[in-house]
């Protein structure tokens, strides 16, 4: 299964871009072996106007069709770490060839846009900056690899 961070703005080079590829490259690393193929970021451009409503219109064009999609947004669904992995775990096992978790620009995303998502994700009930929560995601990926592997990163 090939898992996807689909992302309004582009993240500089920096810190938080490196932490991020960091995360994916060791996520891609533990999760080849458990049936994960891949771990992509895709940044849309969210400046060019038109708010939620235009960027929700560049994130459905760019989001893989048929893939699972979940947002990211302050008002879902808060997951234990192992709840997290295994639920990655069970999409790969339904036969599911794709997961895109989708990150919106700095106002969010889009009420009609978060009600078209198959799970909405929260960090917790605090808001948290849209460039921060790539990082956030990005480790909780790596995590939920190291859990389905076995490995001591988690420890419960």
């Amino acid at each position: 299964m090939q898992v996807g961070v689909l992302a309004v703005g582009r993240l500089r080079a920096g810190p938080k871009r490196d932490l991020v590829e960091d995360y994916l490259t060791r996520a891609a690393r533990s999760g080849r072996s458990l049936g994960f193929s891949a771990f992509d970021v895709i940044e849309v451009d969210g400046r060019k106007g038109g708010g939620m409503a235009a960027e929700a219109v560049l994130l459905r064009k760019t989001r893989p069709t048929g893939s699972v999609m979940v947002a990211l947004d302050e008002r879902g669904r808060t997951l234990t770490s192992p709840k997290f992995a295994d639920t990655l775990a069970g999409w790969r096992d339904a036969g599911h060839g794709h997961a895109t978790f989708v990150i919106g620009g700095a106002d969010g995303l889009a009420r009609d846009f978060v009600a078209e998502a198959d799970q909405v994700l929260s960090f917790g009930t605090m808001v948290w900056p849209h460039m921060l929560v790539r990082v956030m995601l990005a480790e909780q990926l790596y995590r939920a690899m190291s859990i389905l592997a076995g490995a001591p990163y988690h420890r419960i």
